[in-house]
């Protein structure tokens, strides 16, 4: 795909499946992938948050980024979570991914350290240097410690012509209003996705460009109609899905890492999976289980 694609709609942080001796559930996976892209999605983005890219090794997580192009076959833009507290292995993850053909790579900030403005700067700029595929920045505060503010952002993507978007995992509006506004304002091809499910339709009708959320593992109906309502004009029909899309997000508070509950609810709405999750996860306690059941109902998913 063109390096000059613009990245648009509902690209779900796929949910990585293991076998419960820890290897990836290929067949699983196969199953996943092939049920998100029949389900109308925008892309698929592999070892994220969800996908337990930091409970991996980097050996598994160049096995698995080289799987899962092989899987995708080019039906839909694969984007490749490549960010690593160690600046040499994020730049060797991005090269990777860009050797086994994803289509871009999306890099969080090194979460030990808060790390300086300049230091960012050469972390993120080094990585767009490394590769000749779109870059796109993830913005998690609440698991790296450290924000990236609009203005930091938009200094990256004037120099970096490839820097092409952020997923701004952040609960303010006025956080992703200054991302549309900053960025977009001066590269309108700038594409910026929230990354809780319940700021879709606010980046939508602000001028941002969809969403990056894991509900769509197990719901993805609901947020790919959103989107398409919103851009037919169908404003009932997107308020209303949104009105059961909103009820979803207590589903990532039952644990940390929520991976387990996002497993929990793919296998409750029918998915036939292992909800096995890399260690320190740990298996869903029952009650927790009948909260995920309660939150599914409420939304009408089951």
């Amino acid at each position: 795909m063109a390096d000059s694609m613009k990245f648009a709609g509902i690209i779900p942080p796929v949910s990585t499946l293991f076998t419960a001796d820890g290897a990836i559930d290929r067949a699983g996976m196969q199953a996943l992938i092939d049920m998100l892209i029949g389900q109308g999605v925008n892309g698929l983005f592999f070892l994220g948050t969800g996908g337990e890219f930091s409970q991996m090794s980097e050996a598994e997580r160049r096995d698995f980024a080289a799987f899962a192009v092989e899987a995708v076959d080019h039906r839909v833009p694969v984007l490749i979570g490549t960010g690593h507290t160690n600046m040499r292995a994020a730049i060797a993850l991005s090269r990777h991914a860009a050797e086994v053909g994803a289509d871009a790579v999306v890099a969080i900030n090194p979460y030990y350290w808060k790390v300086t403005e300049a230091n960012l700067r050469g972390y993120f700029g080094q990585i767009a240097d490394a590769v000749s595929i779109p870059v796109l920045i993830y913005n998690f505060p609440d698991l790296t410690g450290q924000n990236l503010t609009p203005e930091f952002i938009k200094s990256l993507v004037d120099v970096h012509p490839n820097i092409v978007g952020v997923k701004d995992t952040i609960d303010s509006v006025g956080h992703l209003r200054g991302m549309i506004h900053v960025i977009k304002g001066a590269h309108p091809d700038f594409s910026v996705f929230c990354g809780y499910d319940d700021h879709l339709v606010n980046t939508l009708l602000l001028g941002g460009d969809g969403a990056i959320t894991a509900s769509v593992n197990f719901a993805p109906q609901l947020s790919v109609g959103i989107y398409k309502a919103f851009r037919e004009g169908d404003l009932a029909t997107m308020t209303q899905l949104n009105r059961e899309l909103l009820k979803l997000p207590l589903i990532y508070t039952l644990d940390s890492p929520f991976v387990n509950a996002v497993k929990e609810a793919m296998r409750q709405t029918g998915q036939d999976i292992s909800t096995w999750c890399l260690p320190p996860t740990s298996p869903l306690s029952d009650p927790k289980k009948e909260q995920v059941k309660a939150i599914l109902e409420s939304a009408g998913l089951i």
